[in-house]
C-alpha cells in the first residue's frame, strides 16, 4: 500500500507554512516524503491511501540493479530493496530519524550528489551510493541570532536579561514530534540551503565578533541527529575560536545522546551542554512527543537519562558545565509528582546540576492549552527543590527565577 499526503481543507488556514518552509519534492505527484504532514503547524495534511497505478522503473544501489515502483522516495525504494533504516542509530541500519529532510542523517549519494533520502524522489536510471564516508557532511542550519538569556545549557549567573550573552545557530529536523514545538519553524524547514559544519562554524564565529560575546550555542531542531556533521562543527568552532574565554555550547533532548556520542562531542570541543529530560515515565514521554511506538518511546527516554548520568559522572564539572531542562505544564503534568520524582532522580545522580523548568507556553499543534502562570512555576521550583535539588530555576513570561 502506498500513502500521499492531501490537504485537509476544513483544517488549513492558509498560513502558507507548507510553501514557504516546507519544500516539496514533488509537487506535481505526491511521492510520501512526510515532510508536510509532519510539519503542518495547523495539523491540515492527511495520509490517503494511494492507488493510482504505478510503473516500475530501475534504480542501481551499490552497484546493484534493483526494480522498484515510481513514485516513492529513494528511502522507500531502498527499503524495498531490502535496505534497513531506523529512527535510532544503528551499526547496520541507515539512520532516518526526521522524515523531513532538514537533518540529512539519512543523505546518500544519489546521481553524485549527497541528498536526503526520505526527502527525495526516486527517478528511472537513478545511481544511490549508500557509503558517504569522505563526503562532506551537510545539513540545513539557520537562524544565526544574539540572545541575552542563553539556553539550558547557560549557567544562571549569566541570565541577566541585560545584554547579549550567546550567539546561537538552529538545525532543522527532530526525531520528536512535540505538539509545543516552540521552533517549528526552523525543525520543519526543508527550503533552507543545507550549509557544511565549516561553514556553520564560520557563520557563527563571525555572529560572535559582530556581537562581542563568548558564548556560541546550538540548538534546534535537534542538533545531535547528524552526528558527523555535529562533531566537525564544533572541531571546527574550537579551531576559530582557540582563546580560553570561548564557551561552545549544545543544547539537545539527549535522546540518541550515547556514551561513545557524547565521548566525540567532548573530544571536539564542547564546553557547556543543556539536556531537555522530557519526562520520567514513557507514558509521559509519549504524551509530549508524540512517539506512538512504545518500544522506539523507551529507547529515547532511557537514552537522555542515561546521557545526563554519564556527563556528571564522567564530565562534570570539570571539563562541561551542564544544565538539565525540565518541562512543566498542566496538560503534560496534571500535578507535581512526576516533576518532583524527576528531581528526586537528577538529585540522586548530582544535587549539584543546575536545573531549568520550563514554562512549556501554546506554540505549533497545541494552541489550546494555558501558559503557566509565575505562581505554578514557583511550585515546581519548590517541588524540585524539596527533592533535594541545590540549584534550581524556572522560567516565567516574567522572566527567570534563581536560587
Amino acid at each position: 500500500m502506498f500513502i500521499r499526503y492531501a490537504r485537509n481543507y476544513e483544517k488549513c488556514v492558509e498560513c502558507g507554512f507548507c510553501e514557504y518552509s516546507i519544500s516539496c519534492p514533488s509537487p506535481d505527484a505526491c511521492i510520501g516524503c512526510e515532510a508536510c504532514f509532519h510539519g503542518c503547524p495547523y495539523n491540515a495534511r492527511k495520509p490517503v491511501e494511494d492507488h493510482k497505478p504505478r510503473g516500475r522503473i530501475k534504480i542501481v544501489v551499490d552497484g546493484s540493479e534493483f526494480e522498484v515502483p515510481e513514485r516513492i522516495t529513494a528511502k522507500k525504494a531502498l527499503e524495498l530493496s531490502g535496505y534497513r533504516f531506523t529512527r535510532f542509530p544503528e551499526d547496520d541500519a541507515i539512520f532516518a530519524p526526521c522524515h523531513t529532510g532538514g537533518c540529512f542523517s539519512c543523505a546518500l549519494v544519489i546521481n553524485g550528489d549527497l541528498k536526503p533520502s526520505c526527502h527525495t524522489g526516486v527517478e528511472k536510471g537513478m545511481v544511490v551510493e549508500t557509503n558517504v564516508e569522505g563526503r562532506t557532511p551537510l545539513r540545513i542550519i539557520e537562524g544565526f541570532s544574539p540572545h541575552n538569556v542563553g539556553g539550558v545549557g547557560t549557567p544562571y549567573q549569566l541570565k541577566t536579561g541585560m545584554g547579549y550573552i550567546e550567539v546561537a545557530a538552529f538545525a532543522a529536523g527532530c526525531n520528536l514530534r512535540c505538539g509545543t514545538c516552540q521552533n517549528f519553524h526552523v525543525t520543519y524547514n526543508s527550503s533552507g540551503l543545507p550549509m557544511t559544519p565549516w561553514e556553520g562554524a564560520a557563520n557563527l564565529t563571525s555572529m560572535r565578533k559582530r556581537f562581542r560575546v563568548d558564548r556560541m550555542a546550538i540548538s534546534g531542531g535537534e542538533p545531535t541527529l547528524n552526528h558527523r556533521w555535529l562533531v566537525e562543527f564544533f572541531k571546527e568552532l574550537k579551531k576559530l575560536n582557540s582563546d580560553s574565554k570561548a564557551r561552545l555550547h549544545l543544547d539537545t533532548n539527549a535522546t540518541i545522546l550515547t556514551k561513545e556520542r557524547i565521548d566525540d562531542l567532548m573530544e571536539a570541543g564542547i564546553t557547556d551542554i543543556g539536556p531537555d529530560l522530557k519526562a520520567l515515565r514513557v507514558e509521559t514521554f509519549q504524551k509530549l512527543t508524540n512517539i506512538e511506538d512504545r518500544e522506539l518511546a523507551e529507547k529515547y527516554l532511557n537514552t537522555s537519562w542515561e546521557a545526563v548520568k554519564y556527563i556528571a559522572d564522567k564530565y562534570y564539572p570539570d571539563k562541561v558545565f551542564m544544565g538539565v531542562g525540565i518541562p512543566y505544564n498542566k496538560f503534560i503534568h496534571p500535578d507535581l509528582k512526576e516533576i518532583y520524582e524527576i528531581g528526586l532522580k537528577i538529585a540522586s545522580i548530582n544535587p549539584e546540576i543546575q536545573v531549568c523548568g520550563l514554562d512549556y507556553r501554546p506554540e505549533f499543534r497545541k494552541r489550546d492549552i494555558i501558559q503557566p502562570t509565575s505562581e505554578e512555576m514557583k511550585k515546581v521550583k519548590k517541588a524540585l527543590e524539596e527533592a533535594g535539588l541545590k540549584k534550581v530555576i524556572v522560567q516565567t513570561s516574567r522572566g527567570h527565577i534563581g536560587p
